[in-house]
C-alpha cells in the first residue's frame, strides 16, 4: 500500500468519526452553547451529509486501481 492510498483511509476515516459523533449528537439532542449561546440541530444534519459523503469519496478513491505511467508517453526535453 502506498502513501496516497493510505492518506485516503485515514482521511475517510477521520470523516467517519465526525460523521458519527454528529449522528450521536443529532439522535440525543444534545444541547451546546458557545458562549452562552445554543447552537440549533440543523447544522449537525449538514455536517453528517457532508462528511458522510467525504468519508464515502475518501474510501473509493482508495479503492480505485492506480493507473501506471506508460514511459512512452512521456516527453523528453
Amino acid at each position: 500500500m502506498n502513501s496516497q492510498i493510505a492518506g485516503l483511509r485515514v482521511a475517510g476515516t477521520i470523516f467517519a468519526l465526525v460523521c458519527l459523533a454528529q449522528a450521536l449528537r443529532l439522535l440525543t439532542r444534545a444541547e451546546i452553547d458557545i458562549q452562552g449561546h445554543p447552537v440549533p440541530l440543523w447544522p449537525s444534519a449538514v455536517a453528517i451529509v457532508i462528511t458522510g459523503a467525504l468519508s464515502l469519496w475518501m474510501w473509493k478513491l482508495s479503492k480505485s486501481p492506480l493507473k501506471p505511467e506508460n514511459p512512452a508517453q512521456k516527453m523528453t526535453y
